[in-house]
């Protein structure tokens, strides 16, 4: 329990939960052999497939960067590169048959430990919770990066 004085603020607090959800997400990858930006690849694409543009604008990477993520990614068998067939000079990224079964157990995974993060929360203190970060992110338009699990409503 925090003593009188020891609140954290609500940059600190946002900052402070960024670093533990991360840490969470990077150790779910190394379980699955992913690096973290793999692993949010993978999970962006469990949605749909994406051009690369698109996909660049989403995880929030410049185009070497994404053009380095997705060559891995493909060279490890997890995802794809189709022709657009609304333009045939891009290229869409999409998740393999491998790529998807491990996303869907990383995803899972990552889910079920993000999801015991406030397990010192009551019910009500969890939806405030859900409900403020979720107008934060809304208000600043961050993409979907994440499906919106179910899985944190068995955390109760």
């Amino acid at each position: 329990m925090a003593e009188p004085g020891d609140e954290i603020g609500i940059v600190g607090a946002l900052v402070r939960s960024a670093f533990l959800v991360n840490a969470v997400y990077a150790e779910s990858g190394r379980e699955y052999g992913l690096t973290p930006q793999q692993g949010q690849l993978l999970c962006v694409l469990m949605g749909k497939a994406y051009g690369m543009g698109e996909l660049g604008a989403t995880l929030g990477l410049a185009k070497s960067s994404l053009t380095g993520l997705v060559d891995r990614t493909e060279r490890n068998g997890l995802v794809r590169r189709d022709a657009d067939p609304k333009d045939m000079r891009a290229v869409r990224v999409a998740l393999t048959q491998q790529g998807r079964q491990l996303a869907e157990e990383f995803y899972v995974e990552t889910c079920r430990r993000v999801a015991e993060l406030p397990a010192g929360l009551n019910a009500a203190e969890r939806d405030t919770l859900a409900s403020l970060l979720g107008r934060i992110v809304e208000d600043n338009a961050v993409p979907m990066v994440f499906l919106e699990p179910d899985c944190g409503s068995t955390v109760r």
